[in-house]
Formats: structure tokens, sequence, C-alpha cells
């Protein structure tokens, strides 16, 4: 059931100990998704750049490690949504649900994409040695996987993030107030903002990786940031700030049962 109206944002002493286990692992997992993407999206390089990859020399070993980084990001794609939602349904259950649809839905693309570009290193690997004729063929059965993967990278990554990470998440935190409403508006502006350049990227206004859709998409990347780098260190925050307050009350137990009478 949903709550009516907004709560006011959460003080520390009001993140009990599911709330900052959640954030830290909603913290972290997103973290991780800027460093598995990032890095994935750089090993692919050789396969992406070169429409010839498929005839050339073999960079199949770091094409792997690409996909194998992709592999992470489908996973804690997911974990942040999973992470999330324990807390979230609390506020928007409706809500909590379609970020979880939307990153299994986002994942599900970006899988789409890695298997795309995992079938031109098997081409390569297959046709080692071919003549004229299966080379031209070989070209444009890559480029063919490769066009794939440039479409999922605009459906799962730019779409869903906008959608999910932006708009949902963005509102879902400004209800709770998890994260004080001026970080959560930014996420509410951003989403948009990510959702109308990839519409422009779709009708050909210009291309994904062009200056002015890394501009429009910006605000986006701020806000995925700060999600992860706030919520992690708050949460290892008050971790600590939970565990210095047990010592103290040890501490403070200690000495009254030594000066106890029955000591």
């Amino acid at each position: 059931m949903e709550t009516r109206g907004y709560k006011q944002e959460l003080n520390e002493s009001q993140w009990d100990e599911q709330t900052r286990r959640a954030m830290l692992a909603t913290g972290v997992l997103f973290i991780l998704t800027f460093i598995t993407s990032i890095v994935g999206l750089l090993l692919y390089g050789p396969v992406l750049d070169d429409s010839t990859y498929v005839l050339g020399t073999s960079h199949d070993t770091r094409i792997a490690f690409g996909a194998l980084c992709e592999v992470g990001l489908v996973i804690t794609n997911i974990g942040t949504a999973i992470a999330l939602y324990p807390v979230m349904k609390r506020y928007s259950e409706t809500i909590s649900l379609a970020y979880v649809a939307s990153r299994i839905f986002e994942s599900t693309i970006i899988a789409v994409g890695m298997v795309a570009l995992l079938s031109v290193v098997t081409l390569r690997q297959d046709f080692v040695g071919a003549d004229a004729t299966q080379a031209a063929s070989l070209v444009t059965a890559a480029a063919a996987l490769v066009a794939i993967h440039d479409w999922t990278f605009l459906f799962g990554p730019a779409f869903c993030a906008g959608f999910g990470n932006g708009i949902l998440v963005g509102y879902l935190m400004y209800k709770s107030g998890i994260m004080p409403r001026r970080l959560a508006i930014l996420g509410l502006v951003a989403g948009p903002l990510a959702l109308a350049t990839a519409v422009a990227v779709l009708f050909g206004a210009y291309e994904q990786t062009s200056l002015p859709s890394f501009i429009v998409t910006v605000p986006e990347i701020a806000w995925e940031s700060i999600i992860g780098i706030y919520l992690t260190v708050k949460a290892l925050r008050l971790g600590r700030g939970a565990g210095a307050v047990g010592l103290r009350a040890e501490s403070a137990g200690g000495g009254l049962a030594a000066t106890s009478p029955n000591a």
C-alpha cells in the first residue's frame, strides 16, 4: 500500500539498520554499474571502431573481457533495483516495482548487444582465411551485428536510464526523503532530458556519441554518480556512528557493573 502525501526528509536517526544496509548496497552497486559499463565500452573499442575487425588480427580476449564486464553490468543493474525495493516500497510499491521492471528490461537489452558483439568474434574465428567473396559477406554480417549493439545501447542505457534512474528513482528519493530533496530534483530534471536526447537520436537529429547528446546527458550522468556516492558515504558514516554508539553503551554498561555493590 502506498503512503499518502510526502513524508519529511529522513534524518539520520530514522535510518534503521535495514535502511542503512539497503542504501549501502544500492550505492555500491550504482558505483559498480559505472565501472563495468565504462570499462566494457572501452574494451569493445576494436570491434566497434574497425569495420574490418572480422577479417583482422585477433583482439578476441579483449572483447571477451568486455563482455565479462557487461555481465557484471547486468548483475549490478538488476541489483540496484532489488537492493532499493525493500525500503522504497514503503513509500510507493507501484513505482518501486516499475523500477525493478525497468532495470530488468534494460539489462536484457544490454545482454542482446553483448551477444551481438560476441557473434562478430565467432565469425572472425570460424572464417579465418576467407576468400574475397566470403570477406565481403563477413564484413556485411559483422556490420549488421555491430548495428544491433548500437541500437541496444540507445534503447537500454539511454531510454531506460532516463526513465528508471532519472524519473523513477528521482521520484522515490524525493518522496522518501532518503536523499535531500534538492538533489532528488536533479534526477527529476535529468531523466526527462536523457529521454529527450534519446528520442532525438532515434529520429536522426544527431549521433548518440555526438557532443550535443553528451551535453544533454551530463545531468543524468551527474545524478547517477551522486546516487552512488551519496548513499555509500552516508551509509558507511552512519554505520561507523552506530558502532561508536554501541561501544560507548557497552563501556558505560561495564562501568556500571564495576561500581555495583554486588560486583
